[in-house]
């Protein structure tokens, strides 16, 4: 799994492999005298921020022209201070720190920010997140400490956005040896294994306490575990069962973090299965959204019914359901949809079998979970679901034609996401609206949230567009996840905040330059 699609999978397993159920006889092993070593469960697929490296902050490498503090509000990085905007929102000012300097040493002015956001905008770049930034027409640098960004209509998540990291004017969009200005310098990086950290001496607030990071890469949540148990990491992301073996354990932290990270079914809409929407909405009334919270997440999560977390003041709480399901009524909508009991259990209608394939990630042992819960549950209504697990590179060709355990979600401004997944312009562009989902209204209104400056009319547009494809059956959304951090040592500095689905150096790890070894 790569972290530039669908970061990081915070999962939980069924068991361990035998290697990694038994904590050592001893007590965890020391961590690293040299590096403080980063257990993360996907590999970065570009280090360039233009071509979608954490583009929501936190990659320590880089920073931004604004920067998220944990409770989401945002603090001048790159920029002294916050920006001013015009009467009509379509003009947006920064002023820059002075004194600020790349780590190769050149002062970052205004002309290196002008090229960052530029460079996303240009076309022949195919920059990833280049949609996330079609409100700016363009970026001027009238000084080296000006920047101002045209638009060409409100938009109010922009100073969200500015969050992205700017590179050095003229850098090459490979990222192959990256240059910022953020807390940490890179120094190396071995494909399919690690990327290699030293602190910035010269960093606007002082050096981290931590010198040396290694960001080891084990995509298999078992692995994981077992080099945590090991003594190989320092810091690790876990499924929720797994890191229960940690709890309790001398100089050992488990830290369970709210998100608004969810993970459901993406359905392929001209499936001649998936694509009748009253199989869809059986399927998510029949599954049993608690006990996958209670069983597959230990209780380290709450039940999903959209792509909004009911935490974050957006949500429509009218997108709601039984969160044990409601199997009934789930076989009522099929027989009434013409999906009548066959010989074999399985419902057929018009000769076609209820049944399709559901996808996952095969070292993601929480959506393999999550999956044989809802081919279970499906089952019991007469619908076949089959399961397989795949890496990435064999899912994404078959998206079109198979259904995806999917995860994604974030908690500052609903623009986030929800537009790549839900408008039309973006249907089957690879993980973005995978289903091809289309429907004008909830292109307007995705268009009207994006593009208005009242936060009523935006309010309005986005708990309708909630409603819509809740009641389009889109997806199934399942469960929402706690993102749960192993640490070794005890540390000041850590600070827990909601998170995004793509949190590996954006969740707990993003202050890490703040960490201090407990006296």
């Amino acid at each position: 799994m790569r972290l530039a699609r669908c970061l990081a999978a915070l999962a939980a397993t069924s068991g361990l492999l035998t290697a990694a159920c038994s904590a050592p006889s001893n007590g965890p092993a020391a961590p690293s005298a040299d590096a403080f070593v980063i257990g993360l469960g996907s590999e970065f697929d570009t280090l360039s921020p233009v071509m979608g490296y954490a583009p929501d902050g936190g990659s320590l490498i880089y920073e931004g022209l604004m920067s998220r503090e944990a409770d989401l509000s945002l603090t001048p990085a790159v920029a002294a201070a916050p920006p001013t905007v015009s009467d009509d929102g379509e003009t947006v000012t920064f002023t820059l720190r002075e004194g600020l300097k790349f780590h190769d040493g050149t002062p970052l002015t205004s002309a290196d920010v002008e090229y960052t956001y530029e460079a996303v905008l240009d076309g022949a770049n195919a920059s990833p997140i280049r949609g996330d930034f079609a409100a700016i027409e363009r970026v001027d640098a009238p000084d080296p400490s000006t920047v101002v960004f045209r638009l060409r209509h409100p938009y109010a998540p922009l100073v969200q956005r500015t969050t992205l990291g700017i590179v050095p004017e003229g850098a090459p969009l490979t990222g192959d040896r990256p240059v910022g200005s953020g807390p940490y310098r890179f120094v190396s990086r071995t494909p399919g294994d690690k990327i290699v950290l030293e602190a910035n001496r010269d960093y606007r607030s002082g050096p981290p306490a931590l010198d040396r990071l290694v960001l080891a890469f084990a995509e298999d949540d078992n692995v994981r575990a077992t080099r945590m148990s090991a003594g190989e990491f320092d810091a690790t992301i876990l499924p929720p069962r797994a890191a229960a073996r940690f709890e309790g354990q001398r100089g050992l932290t488990v830290h369970k973090v709210p998100s608004a990270d969810y993970r459901g079914i993406m359905f392929p809409l001209d499936h001649p299965v998936t694509g009748d929407r009253a199989v869809r909405r059986a399927l998510g009334l029949a599954v049993d959204r608690q006990a996958m919270v209670d069983t597959i997440l230990a209780g380290a999560g709450t039940p999903a019914f959209g792509p909004v977390s009911p935490d974050t003041s957006w949500h429509n709480p009218e997108v709601t359901g039984a969160p044990a399901g409601d199997p009934e009524a789930a076989r009522r909508l099929l027989q009434d949809g013409g999906w009548l009991p066959g010989g074999d259990g399985v419902r057929v209608k018009d000769g076609v079998r209820a049944a399709f394939t559901l996808m996952y990630p095969a070292g993601d042992s929480l959506r393999k979970e999550l999956a044989l819960a809802v081919a279970s549950d499906a089952k019991a209504v007469g619908l076949d679901v089959r399961l397989a697990g795949l890496d990435w590179d064999a899912i994404e060709p078959r998206m079109r034609e198979d259904a995806l355990i999917m995860g994604y979600g974030s908690p500052y401004d609903p623009d986030y996401v929800n537009y790549e997944l839900f408008h039309s312009s973006y249907a089957r562009q690879g993980f973005f609206n995978p289903g091809g989902y289309e429907s004008r209204e909830v292109d307007e209104l995705l268009e009207t949230g994006r593009r208005s400056g009242d936060p009523a009319e935006r309010r309005r547009a986005y708990l309708r567009f909630q409603k819509i494809v809740h009641d389009d059956a889109v997806w199934t959304h399942l469960v929402f996840l706690k993102h749960v951090y192993v640490i070794r040592g005890d540390h000041q500095g850590v600070r827990p905040g909601v998170e995004a689905h793509e949190h590996a150096l954006g969740g707990l790890f993003r202050d890490i330059h703040t960490w201090r070894p407990a006296a």
